[in-house]
C-alpha cells in the first residue's frame, strides 16, 4: 500500500485549499483501490469541501474535525485540513456511516452497517478504521459500547481510530463520510487484502493519587456507587470539583485508571475521564465504560511522562518500520495530553520530527478518545478497547 500526506492551511476559500492539495498530489499514482482521511479544524465548510475534492477524487473520502493534527513533517497543526491519501491494488476499501447513535439503536445500526460494507469486499476484513462523536450527556453512547459493537460485527478484526474533536467547547465536533456530515454518527472503513496492521499505544500515566475506590455499582459509562457511597461522595470526601454537571474540562488532566479484567482471566489497565456528574443521583459519567468491581484511582499527569512515553511508542514503531517495512503512520493522541504539554505544544511531534524515514507518511490528530488493540497483560492476546490519554500508532 502506497500513501501520502496533504495539507492546507487555508480553509475560508476553500477552492483555493482544494488546489492546493490537489497541487500536492502531482506525482503520486493512485492504484485501483484509494482511501482519503482528512481531518480538519471545526469551523471547515465540509460539505462544500467534499463537493470540490469530489470532482478529482472517485473514491471514499472519511475523517473528523480535530482539535489539531500531527503531521510527519509539519508536526503540530492546530489549523488548516490535512488528508492521508492510501491507495492499493492488493487492499480494498469500504466505507459508510452510521445514522445518529443512540443507546436503543447503535448495536443495530452499527451491525448493519458493517453487514452492508462487507458485501463489497471480496475478503476477509484485515483492520477498521472508525471515527465517532463523544459522550457529552448520559444519553450519549460511551465509547466502550461503541467498541464492543464495531467488535462483535466485525468479526473482531483490529479497530483503529477515535472520537472526533474541537476546540474544548464540546460542540463543534463532527465527523464525515463522502458528503455527509454528523455528530453522532458513526463512519466506519473496512480494510481487505494484503494488510498486517500492527500497533503500539502509551497511555503515560505513572503516578497514581490517594484516590482509590471498587465500584460498586456502574452501568456502562455511569458510575453510581464507589465503595459504600455514591460517585459524588467520594468525590467530595477527597475535595474535587462536584459543584456542577458538565466537569469534562475540570478533570480533563486527573484522568481515572482502572483495570478490566477479560472473561478469559486476562486483563488490561486503561484510563477513562470523567465527563458529567448528576448531582440528583449522585453518580459520574465517563467517556468510557466503567465495570462493576473493578478499582478506580486517578492519575498524576505531567508533561516529562507524556513526552516519555511519545518517545518510547515512535522507538517501537520505527523498529517495525526497519523490520517490516512499513510506509504508513496513523496517530490517534488524547486531548488531555496536549493540555498537559502545556507551553510546550510541539513536545509529541519533536519526538518523531526528523526520525521517520523518508518515504514514510505519518498523519493523525488530537482526538476526544482513541480506539486501539490492546494488549493483555497475561495472554499477549490483542483487545479492540476504547482509551482516553492515550498516544496510539497504526503502522500499515
Amino acid at each position: 500500500m502506497d500513501s501520502i500526506v496533504l495539507y492546507t492551511e487555508e480553509i475560508d476559500d476553500l477552492q483555493e485549499a482544494v488546489q492546493d492539495l490537489f497541487a500536492q498530489t502531482e506525482g503520486f499514482v493512485l492504484k485501483k483501490n484509494s482511501l482519503a482521511v482528512l481531518f480538519t479544524e471545526e469551523d471547515t465548510d465540509y460539505p462544500e469541501l467534499y463537493n470540490l475534492l469530489a470532482e478529482n477524487w472517485k473514491f471514499p473520502v472519511v475523517g473528523c474535525t480535530a482539535m489539531a493534527m500531527l503531521l510527519g513533517k509539519q508536526g503540530y497543526c492546530g489549523t488548516g485540513i490535512s488528508v492521508l491519501l492510501l491507495t492499493a491494488d492488493d487492499c480494498e476499501f469500504s466505507a459508510g456511516m452510521t445514522d445518529d447513535l443512540t443507546k436503543g439503536n447503535y448495536e443495530r445500526q452499527i451491525a448493519d452497517k458493517i453487514k452492508e460494507l462487507k458485501g463489497s469486499l471480496s475478503s476477509e476484513i484485515k483492520l477498521v478504521i472508525s471515527y465517532g462523536g463523544m459522550v457529552t450527556d448520559e444519553q450519549d453512547v460511551a465509547g466502550d459500547d461503541i467498541v464492543a459493537a464495531i467488535d462483535k460485527a466485525s468479526g473482531s478484526a483490529p479497530l483503529f481510530g477515535g472520537l472526533a474533536a474541537d476546540g474544548f467547547n464540546f460542540n463543534g465536533f463532527r465527523v464525515f463520510c463522502n458528503g455527509k456530515v454528523k455528530q453522532s454518527g458513526q463512519v466506519m472503513v473496512l480494510v481487505s487484502g494484503n494488510i498486517e496492521p500492527k500497533f503500539v499505544y502509551a497511555n503515560s500515566i505513572e503516578n497514581r493519587a490517594s484516590f482509590c475506590y471498587e465500584v460498586t455499582e456502574s452501568k456502562s459509562n455511569q458510575v453510581i456507587r464507589l465503595g459504600n457511597g455514591s460517585f459524588i461522595d467520594a468525590l467530595k470526601r477527597e475535595d474535587m470539583q462536584v459543584s456542577k454537571t458538565d466537569v469534562l474540562g475540570d478533570y480533563i488532566l486527573s484522568p481515572f485508571v482502572l483495570t478490566i479484567h477479560q472473561p478469559n482471566g486476562d486483563s488490561v489497565e486503561v484510563a477513562r475521564n470523567l465527563s458529567v456528574l448528576n448531582r440528583e443521583t449522585g453518580a459520574g459519567c465517563f467517556l468510557g465504560a466503567i465495570p462493576e468491581g473493578s478499582t478506580l484511582s486517578i492519575g498524576i499527569i505531567n508533561r516529562s511522562d507524556v513526552q516519555k512515553s511519545v518517545n518510547s511508542s515512535v522507538d517501537k514503531i520505527l523498529c517495525e518500520i526497519k523490520e517490516h517495512g512499513y510506509k504508513t503512520l496513523l496517530c490517534t493522541s488524547c486531548c488531555a495530553r496536549f493540555l498537559a504539554l502545556a507551553s510546550n505544544i510541539n513536545a509529541e511531534v519533536e519526538a518523531y520530527t526528523g526520525r521517520v524515514p523518508e518515504g514514510v507518511s505519518l498523519a493523525g490528530l488530537y482526538s476526544y478518545g482513541e480506539y486501539c488493540p490492546v494488549r493483555g497483560n497475561k495472554t499477549g492476546e490483542l483487545y479492540n478497547m476504547f482509551h482516553n490519554f492515550t498516544f496510539a500508532i497504526l503502522a500499515i
